[in-house]
Formats: structure tokens, C-alpha cells, sequence
């Protein structure tokens, strides 16, 4: 996607530098943008869940302009979004990295595979979308294949390679609209 570029010359896609705590954020922009595409064609309903928060203290100066000062994190959030294709449930996580020769699999929390591994227990789709943003290359990673290379990891290497990523994984292609269309990948996947 590096050639397409916009009227105004810059191109399509530009990840942006961003800290490790906010890993994955350009690429849930992408996703996000495909979900409202889906949704909005008919195509699939896949939102975004929310993370579970506790408020703590308000500061209310006026009614309108209500101020969360203080916060905290109810328990672990365990993916990221999840929804309905063609009758099947989907279940996942994004995640980023700036490596353009392998992914971290620390990056994945002990508690988003156990939760990934429950929906997969139960018949749905659980899988992971991995950015290697630097080189803007795109992966459907299933949770049969993930469980492998964690458990790999436990006595091996801590990551995956792109190598295995582009063996073992289902590419995502840039498209116009929507951008990142994952679900083309999951239909590679499951048919």
C-alpha cells in the first residue's frame, strides 16, 4: 500500500511512533474503521468492548462539565472486541508491533489467552489481528496456532518470526474501503 497515496500525496497508511502503553492503537483506528464499514453495510456487527473501569472521585464544577479525577481498573480487560459474522461469533485482540522481523509474545496476557481459550472451547472464533506496522503487513492469527506458539514459549523462543506469521497466519491485504479488511482473512481461515 506504500505506492496508493492520497490526493494530497501522503500515503494511505502511516503508522505513527507511539509508546509501548499504547501498542496496537493505530491499528484498532483501521479496525475500528472496518467495523463502522461493516456494520453499516450489513456485512457484520463487531463493536469494540468497553474496558471496565470504577470511578472513584468526580469533580463536578457544573453539572456539564462533570471531571473523572480518579479511576481504576475493575478487573483485566480481556480482548478487545467481539460480534457476529455470518452467524458466528468472533472473538479477539489487536495487537502492534515495530519489529519488522518478529512479535513478542509477552504482548499476549496470560488472562486474553485463557479468555481466548474459552471462547474457543465454546465453538467460537477466537483469534488474534497483529500489525507489524513498520513494514505494514497484516496478520489473522487463529487461537489453535497462538496456543502453539505460547506454549513454544514457555521453553523456547519468546516470539514469533514474520516467517512464521506468513506460514502460519492468514494475511490481511490494504484494501480502499474498508482499509483493513480482515474479514476476507477470516474467510480464507474458515472456508
Amino acid at each position: 500500500m506504500k505506492n496508493i497515496r492520497y490526493p494530497n500525496g501522503k500515503p494511505a497508511y502511516q503508522p505513527e511512533k507511539i509508546s509501548v502503553k499504547n501498542r496496537g492503537i493505530q491499528t484498532e483506528k483501521l479496525v475500528n474503521e472496518a467495523n463502522d464499514f461493516y456494520l453499516n453495510s450489513g456485512r457484520a456487527v463487531i463493536h469494540k468492548k468497553p474496558t471496565p473501569v470504577q470511578i472513584v472521585t468526580v469533580d463536578y464544577p457544573k453539572r456539564s462539565a462533570a471531571k473523572i479525577k480518579e479511576a481504576y481498573f475493575k478487573t483485566p480487560s480481556t480482548t478487545d472486541y467481539n460480534g457476529v459474522y455470518n452467524g458466528r461469533y468472533l472473538d479477539f485482540d489487536v495487537k502492534e508491533t515495530q519489529s519488522t522481523t518478529s512479535f513478542p509474545l509477552r504482548n499476549i496476557h496470560p488472562h486474553q489467552m485463557n479468555h481466548l481459550g474459552a471462547v474457543n472451547a465454546q465453538g467460537g472464533d477466537a483469534f488474534i489481528l497483529v500489525a507489524f506496522a513498520r513494514i505494514e503487513k497484516f496478520f489473522l492469527l487463529p487461537y489453535d496456532v497462538l496456543s502453539q506458539f505460547t506454549f513454544r514459549a514457555r521453553t523456547g523462543r519468546k516470539s514469533m518470526t514474520l516467517k512464521e506469521f506468513e506460514d502460519h497466519a492468514y494475511e490481511i491485504s490494504l484494501s480502499f474501503k474498508p482499509t483493513l479488511n480482515y474479514l476476507d482473512a477470516y474467510d480464507r481461515w474458515k472456508h
